[in-house]
């Protein structure tokens, strides 16, 4: 099917098309028709299926023919990156249209969010943190909402927001269309889409979680303190090229980027404790290809899309299976390929193992020819251990924001097109914003599998979205 299939606007359909987005992915093609039909959703796809443009398309052609001035649908998100590429998404999306847009997170100031709710943009995408802050006040009254999102509902409860989403929910319309996405549907997940969803037709894509077919994975067993010189080692014979590479913590974030620039390689982190500014810089940076390596925690690993990049290199094993099909989802998006690297020490073996179990299959193991693996590390290279696993979800230590008298930081980002192909990111700040930050990357330009036609003889397809 084409997004001509579709029905949508015909104004939609031209800035589809002159983004170069011919064929819906297959979250997209289930999904808008029912929701352009006004019934609610619960939707299972995995990250990178193209679930922003899913939503987005369908809601922007209900309020094509609205009166503006009402903030008509609101769509909730657990970060700053994620909700700013939304909005990102949508101004391209929307280029043709008279539909407007903002985002709404902590770490920035509240001045020109307080303008955007008191002038009535079309649609608010927001982390439930700072709107809540908002929505104390009178110019935040959201009585003419149509339309809700939860999108990255199943990261919203890692991270902790279930208390803030269920005040946010006693403050809008019960009449509404709710569309409801999650990466995953635990027993939590399912009991809040029982409370919100009237009669909802549900959408499995992807349920059972695996990472996409064009990722190449590997396993480089390695004692945990020679992980930065075999990093290291890879980089310098351009086994790896560009990386996203995830630690578990903020802390051995910090370090590994230090270790890194220390030996010569250009290399950024984003995470949650780095100021706007700085994260930023970092993401830009890694677009624009300052930055060969960019080490980010894992809260990073969820609806950030780079185009076209090569490796991701989980430095830690994750603790959570999930985490790592998210984490190497960053990578091999939408039919590219791409390479996924995981270093694991001794002490990580049993969370690699369940890891395997989830993917139903024992992942390669690599030995790096002429590596020392004896090798004494040297001192300002070597991370110390990481504490032993317990099982299950790692807690408070990938790069979310922490609670306290200062509240939650989150972060903005940016992406392009219906997919979202390219990001920026924002910063924990001061404030009163209160929802968790972190960082991830992205790059210029336009993803998917195809391009637009070029000079006459052949044309590619490429499915809209991530």
């Amino acid at each position: 099917m084409s997004f001509a299939g579709l029905k949508l606007h015909p104004d939609l359909q031209r800035g589809l098309k002159e983004l170069g987005f011919v064929r819906p992915t297959p979250i997209q093609t289930e999904a808008i028709p029912i929701a352009l039909a006004g019934e609610d959703i619960l939707a299972c796809a995995s990250t990178g299926s193209g679930k922003t443009a899913a939503f987005l398309l369908p809601i922007m052609h209900r309020l094509m023919e609205k009166p503006r001035g009402t903030t008509r649908a609101l769509v909730l998100t657990p970060t700053r990156e994620l909700a700013a590429q939304i909005v990102e998404d949508l101004n391209d999306l929307a280029v043709h249209t008279p539909i407007s847009g903002a985002a709404i997170y902590g770490g920035v100031g509240m001045g020109p969010q307080e303008h955007a709710l008191r002038s009535g943009v079309d649609v608010i995408v927001a982390t439930p943190g700072r709107l809540l802050d908002h929505l104390r006040a009178p110019y935040a009254k959201m009585t003419g909402l149509e339309h809700l999102v939860l999108d990255e509902a199943d990261r919203m409860l890692d991270m902790g927001f279930l208390p803030e989403i269920r005040r946010i929910l006693r403050q809008l319309p019960t009449k509404r269309q709710t569309l409801f996405f999650s990466a995953t549907l635990p027993a939590p997940i399912a009991t809040l889409a029982n409370e919100m969803l009237d009669s909802p037709v549900t959408i499995n894509v992807e349920r059972t979680s695996a990472p996409a077919a064009g990722i190449t994975q590997a396993i480089y067993p390695v004692a945990q303190e020679l992980k930065t010189s075999l990093f290291l080692t890879l980089l310098e014979r351009n086994e790896i090229g560009d990386a996203l590479v995830f630690t578990r913590t903020k802390h051995r974030a910090d370090r590994l980027a230090r270790a890194l620039v220390n030996a010569g390689v250009k290399a950024d982190r984003i995470h949650g404790d780095r100021s706007q500014q700085s994260r930023t810089a970092a993401l830009a940076g890694f677009k624009r290809g300052k930055f060969r390596v960019l080490v980010a925690t894992d809260i990073a690993a969820r609806g950030i899309d780079v185009e076209a990049l090569g490796h991701v290199v989980n430095f830690d094993v994750p603790m959570a299976a999930e985490d790592y099909i998210h984490r190497v989802g960053r990578t091999g998006r939408a039919e590219a390929t791409g390479d996924a690297f995981t270093f694991v020490s001794p002490q990580e073996e049993e969370s690699l193992g369940r890891i395997e179990k989830q993917l139903g299959k024992r992942l390669p193991r690599v030995v790096l020819p002429d590596f020392d693996y004896t090798a004494r590390p040297e001192p300002k290279r070597a991370l110390a251990p990481l504490r032993p696993s317990r099982g299950g979800r790692a807690g408070g230590s990938s790069g979310g924001g922490s609670r306290g008298s200062s509240g939650r930081g989150s972060g903005g980002g940016a992406g392009r097109g219906a997919g979202g192909s390219r990001a920026s990111g924002g910063s924990r700040g001061a404030g009163s914003g209160r929802d968790a930050g972190s960082g991830t990357s992205g790059s210029s330009g336009r993803s998917g599998s195809g391009g637009r036609s070029g000079g006459g003889s052949s044309t590619r397809q490429r499915p809209a979205g991530r």
